[in-house]
């Protein structure tokens, strides 16, 4: 069957009107949509229709099928147009076209009046319209295939035609046909399977009524029916034969060579119908002959083609009945899904999980447990979609089999319900796992699955209380521990809503059945633990880690419940119990434990704050008095404190220091014997760090609770005067220990100086607080100094160096990481003075220039100060930069002397971090403007300081000299110049044309490299120094001779510009001077030999510059008019119509092919003089380097 290429008529956008195209047996009359308008209405295209999808697509489908029967070749052309036009070209096919022109001929027509002006086309333009046109497009092939599918589908014509045309269309190079080819052939081919469909249904309820007929006995048969259901059915026959021959043209003619294309839209538009077809039509898809297509496209280098894979799978193992055929396919590609839950792609990751699940719900013998644990650990993911995924997986492997409960007997609660075997697994699994910090992941990744089981808080209750049953195994020590922590994170997931640190998104509202869900489960935890948590606390009551999470439940609870559900017996239990846990506990998490839940629990909105207020102050009194009574002994004079009264007043300045986080203790004026305790370890210098460290903890909560009592009170002078008095007396005091000779202290005293100069600093006055001016405090030299000291000393070291607080345990691994978090800490804590202007900018400095060397450590940390240091003033960031550089610089001369190498490891490394700097100026040249020049200032500044260098900077003879010490001014010099390359580059090319001002023109005005900006004081101090000793070798020949009047100018250049004779140094450069003195010549003044040498220097710049103009100008011309003689298309383009349509896969396809088999159902359509051949793919129409002649590709290589 020929296929008659219609012209068709395009929109050059999308809202303008195609040509009136006048059919043969048109009757004059205007035609809409491919039917006749009686009232002469102007002709609207069928594009233009299905664009505009305001139309009932039934009703415009019904239209075109009746002007095709009026006039088929007339409404064939306005179809073939509408493809055309959905494709983006302005082509327009001609009736005479139609008529004389071959398949090949009229697609390259169409190539060459495509729309060279932009690469977008319907399907991926921008915009409300055409997102909604995709479905219009796909909707209206789907319904002209339904209706047509009982008359003109089989005329032989329409579907030969269309089909010839759509596959010579997905052989284009232009990406436009292709892709839309692509998408309405693999839509027709899904609406010929559901005809197929149909007509397979159709044929078992024909052959069933034969059978049934034909059964009958003979004098009840009916000939006559006998025959019309042997014609039906042979009618229907023919016309699933003709359907087959047509889904084979489609599958073989674009399929097949469409799901290799290098478009991954078009790749993943195959996958995903495809996958329709396997689904819809199993009998005839759903082998491996078409399965393989997807098992190897699971290999594709694009996410969203894996991904279309994976959906396609799914809709397949959902069903259960198709198992039994996916067999090969799973046990030959499921070592590939189950890789492809570590995808790179969140979202295949996702999806690769969730078809695991749907392979474990249909069999359980497939995955092995290796794979099953490679989906396992994806539950501590930090990606909460992945973890969710891997969270249902998990619970439906190991929690989906319940106990079945008999019917009529009573639900077993606590202990003895169904649920009891499922909390201990997921207690198996927790330990198993080995994440014991982890709980909280694994919680929020089982809640959408099996919150039911996770909220069964009276279950776990039961088997933490209860005794086990005659033959129940009890829980181990660590069981429990792991059950209170798993128990304590679902109390928390229920109560906030929401998931944990690192994995959440943003806070979204909740809907109302969320809030009434969160209610009730506040409401019933708070009933259970009630009653449950004082015996609870009673029997683990000397076990740290568990009270410490156990303390943690009041925080959640509905404290109103206390009073309603007349539960304060159960209050007063619990705070003899926690009472209790203070006396006998001085582990600093435990105490802080019980502090926050007094301070939950003593909430003035509610009726049970004055039972609890009194319980907490009767026991903050006796903590008082105790250590106020211990203090005295310990601090007499003439004894000698033994470890006894040590450790007692330890262990009570413990507990209060745990209080005083969460509670206002001011009126117990604790202030003063914390003093005199740090005064006297200053002064004897015998006191155990520990009561150090807890005593200035606790004076600076009594400085910042006294500071917020002052800002929220009545700011009296008396009040204003006592906190700026204690506060200085407090930082002279850390200051003092930072001299300490423990690391603990000094660390301690350290961290918290920085806190305190942070909130005392200008910025407490922001803000309307300008009454608190007063108490504002800026550190003087001298502590400025102290605090930079403790930073270099104690966080820029070696890991193996840091032996103050790992104990010797420097081999331990998790001891490194924990001092490495301290260290980071202390590093942080002083950079956050940087920023907010505490300390002076300039001090950063000595923090920046160790960006390089600890860059895997803090590097994360110095570049934040730098970006916030450059928002405050970017020209003293600036300033503080360039003083690194100097600083690493002195550092290096001092270490090498002046006669340093420039390949050594100490100079490249300043280099390096100058081109770190760089990168953090950001693009934006005017922001930067004074800011560069800065840097230019001060490092031309820093180059010429020293006044021995400035007196012979620029000698006659050094001049004349052709060494590498110029490279740094020939750097500095073109990156002025040029602009746009590095420093390297520079000192390599000298004048090379990539650093051309005419290099574009949309080049803007010539601006300094960054890096060379940067760098510039290290590179002119280098070269200065080198410079110097350079010339004393040659005061000889000053000496001895004289310069002529005439002289050429040297050409200060790389030896990587030098040719090769004159790097082998065997014949002498035509402009460089003869050895042999003048002395017959007249002396000229050095002013004069400087003037004249930089104005023959200038000269020989411009030109050069104009020859590189020149040169680049005749290649552009060239380029130019080869494009215009190839094809008149575009010259730019930002992403390439025209690609290689085929990706080079089949190396790794036949080794993918064991093992599956490969016959594939061999339907094709009969040959007819109307089929054309599959022509060769056409040469890259929108290519320029395709069309490019020899003449231009010589110039290129001669100009590159």
């Amino acid at each position: 069957m020929l296929f008659n290429p219609l012209l068709i008529s395009l929109p050059s956008q999308g809202g303008k009107k195609g040509k009136k195209v006048t059919g043969e047996k048109g009757k004059g009359a205007g035609r809409m949509n491919g039917h006749y308008q009686e009232n002469g209405m102007e002709n609207l295209m069928l594009f233009e229709v299905v664009k505009m999808g305001k139309s009932a697509m039934q009703s415009v489908v019904d239209d075109w099928i009746e002007a095709y029967k009026t006039d088929r070749d007339m409404a064939l052309l306005d179809l073939i147009n509408f493809f055309i036009q959905c494709s983006g070209c302005k082509g327009v096919v001609s009736g005479e076209m139609f008529r004389n022109m071959q398949n090949s001929e009229i697609i390259r027509r169409m190539t060459e009046e495509f729309d060279e002006d932009s690469g977008d086309y319907p399907l991926t333009m921008a915009g409300p319209l055409w997102k909604k046109f995709k479905g219009s497009f796909c909707e209206f092939i789907a319904v002209l295939v339904r209706q047509c599918q009982y008359s003109i589908i089989y005329d032989e014509y329409l579907m030969d035609t269309v089909i010839s045309l759509l596959t010579g269309l997905s052989d284009s190079q232009v990406r436009a046909f292709r892709h839309t080819s692509t998408l309405a052939a693999m839509k027709l081919m899904t609406a010929l399977v559901n005809v197929a469909l149909n007509l397979s249904i159709n044929m078992d309820n024909t052959q069933r009524q034969y059978e049934t007929e034909r059964n009958k006995m003979v004098a009840k048969r009916a000939n006559d029916r006998l025959e019309l259901l042997l014609q039906k059915r042979k009618e229907l026959q023919e016309n699933q034969d003709e359907i087959e021959n047509m889904m084979n043209a489609i599958f073989k003619g674009v399929f097949v060579h469409r799901y290799r294309d290098a478009i991954a839209e078009i790749r993943a538009i195959t996958i995903e119908e495809i996958g329709m077809w396997m689904k819809l039509y199993s009998d005839a898809f759903l082998n491996d002959s078409y399965l393989k297509y997807v098992g190897w496209t699971m290999h594709d280098k694009q996410g969203e083609v894996r991904l279309k894979c994976l959906t396609a799978l799914q809709g397949l193992y959902y069903n259960r009945e198709l198992n039994t055929r996916l067999e090969l396919f799973t046990s030959r590609f499921k070592d590939r899904i189950v890789s492809m839950t570590l995808d790179k792609e969140y979202d295949v990751a996702v999806q690769a999980i969730k078809l695991l699940t749907l392979v474990l719900h249909s069999t359980d013998e497939v995955l092995s447990p290796e794979d099953c644990e490679s989906v396992y650990h994806l539950v501590y993911s930090a990606h909460r979609p992945v973890a969710i995924a891997a969270g249902e997986f998990l619970f439906k492997k190991l929690f989906s089999t319940r106990e079945p409960e008999e019917e009529g007997a009573p639900k077993r609660r606590g202990r003895q319900s169904p649920n009891a075997n499922l909390i201990k697994t997921t207690v198996f699994f927790f330990l198993e796992s080995e994440l014991h910090e982890h709980a909280a992941y694994l919680v929020d990744s089982l809640w959408e699955s099996g919150a039911d089981l996770l909220k069964d808080w009276e279950c776990m209750t039961s088997l933490l209380l209860d005794d086990p049953v005659p033959g129940e195994e009890a829980l181990t020590d660590r069981q429990e521990t792991a059950l209170i922590e798993i128990m304590l994170c679902t109390v928390r997931q229920a109560a906030e809503c929401h998931p944990p640190v690192g994995r959440g998104t943003g806070k979204r509202v909740m809907t109302a059945k969320e809030k009434k869900t969160q209610l009730d489960d506040r409401t019933r935890m708070t009933e259970l633990f009630a009653v449950a948590l004082p015996p609870l606390l009673a029997k683990y009551s000397i076990d740290s880690e568990k009270v410490t999470n156990l303390l943690q439940l009041p925080q959640f609870f509905d404290l109103d419940i206390y009073t309603t559900g007349r539960l304060e017996k159960h209050l007063e239990a619990l705070l003899r119990q926690i009472r209790e846990i203070v006396e006998k506990h001085t582990d600093t998490e435990v105490l802080e434990a019980c502090s926050k839940t007094y301070h939950a629990l003593c909430n003035e909105e509610f009726t049970i704050f004055n039972r609890v207020d009194i319980a907490r102050s009767q026991l903050l009194d006796e903590l008082v008095d105790k250590f106020n009574r211990l203090l005295e002994d310990f601090l007499q004079e003439g004894e000698e404190p033994d470890d006894d009264d040590a450790y007692q007043v330890l262990s009570t300045l413990k507990r209060i220091t745990a209080f005083h986080n969460a509670h206002d203790l001011s009126q117990w004026d604790l202030f003063s014997s914390n003093f005199k305790l740090l005064n006297t370890g200053i002064e004897n210098g015998d006191m155990p760090e520990q009561i150090v460290v807890h005593a200035l903890q606790c004076t600076h909560y009594v400085v910042l609770w006294y500071l917020a009592k002052v800002s929220e009170g009545s700011h009296r002078k008396e009040d204003m005067v006592s906190l700026r008095k204690q506060m200085r007396m407090f930082c002279l005091m850390c200051q003092r220990y930072l001299t300490n000779v423990n690391t603990t202290v000094k660390e301690q005293a350290f961290t918290i100086l920085c806190d305190v100069l942070l909130v005392f600093s200008h910025q407490m006055v922001s803000g309307g607080r300008e009454q608190l001016e007063p108490l504002v405090y800026s550190p003087d030299d001298s502590l400025q100094t102290e605090l930079l000291s403790f930073i270099l000393h104690h966080v820029f070291i070696d890991q193996d160096d840091d032996n103050g607080s790992t104990d010797g345990q420097q081999d331990d691994e998790a001891a490194k990481i924990e001092a490495l978090h301290k260290r980071r800490n202390l590093l942080a804590a002083y950079c956050k003075l940087i920023i907010y202007n505490v300390v002076e900018m300039n001090t950063g400095a000595d923090i920046f220039k160790q960006y390089m060397r600890y860059y895997n450590d803090y590097g994360d940390i110095i570049k934040e100060t730098m970006s916030k240091t450059r928002q405050i003033d970017k020209i003293q960031c600036a300033k503080t930069l360039i003083l690194s550089l100097q600083q690493l610089f002195h550092e290096m001369m001092s270490e090498l002397g002046t006669g340093f190498d420039r390949s050594s490891s100490a100079f490249c490394g300043i280099k390096e971090l100058a081109r770190r700097f760089s990168l953090t100026f950001g693009l934006d040249q005017v922001k930067t403007r004074d800011a560069i020049a800065m840097l230019h200032k001060d490092g031309i500044e820093f180059a010429f300081k020293e006044p021995i260098h400035t007196s012979r900077f620029m000698t006659f003879q050094m001049a004349l000299q052709r060494d590498d010490c110029w490279l740094p001014l020939i750097s500095y010099r073109n990156s002025l110049q040029a602009g746009g390359d590095d420093d390297t580059m520079s000192v390599v090319s000298g004048y090379s044309s990539r650093g051309s001002s005419v290099r574009s023109k949309k080049t803007k005005a010539a601006t300094p490299t960054l890096c060379v900006c940067v760098c510039v004081c290290v590179c002119v101090c280098s070269l200065v120094e080198e410079s110097s000793s350079s010339s004393a070798d040659m005061s000889w020949q000053h000496q001895s001779m004289q310069t002529p009047v005439m002289m050429p100018s040297p050409h200060l250049t790389s030896t990587m510009m030098r040719g090769p004779g004159d790097m082998r140094g065997e014949q002498p450069h035509p402009h460089t001077l003869p050895q042999t003195p003048q002395l017959h010549q007249t002396p000229i003044d050095y002013n004069t030999q400087v003037t004249w040498m930089l104005a023959q220097r200038q000269q020989e710049e411009v030109r050069q510059q104009q020859e590189r103009a020149m040169n680049y100008a005749k290649l552009r011309t060239n380029l130019q008019q080869a494009i215009r003689r190839g094809t008149g298309l575009m010259e730019e383009d930002e992403e390439p119509i025209v690609e290689d349509v085929m990706m080079s896969s089949e190396g790794r396809m036949e080794d993918l092919n064991e093992g599956m088999d490969f016959d594939t159902m061999d339907i094709d359509l009969p040959p007819s003089k109307n089929r054309r051949e599959r022509s060769e793919l056409k040469p890259d129409y929108f290519d320029p380097g395709s069309i490019m002649d020899e003449s231009v590709s010589n110039s290129l290589l001669l100009y590159s």
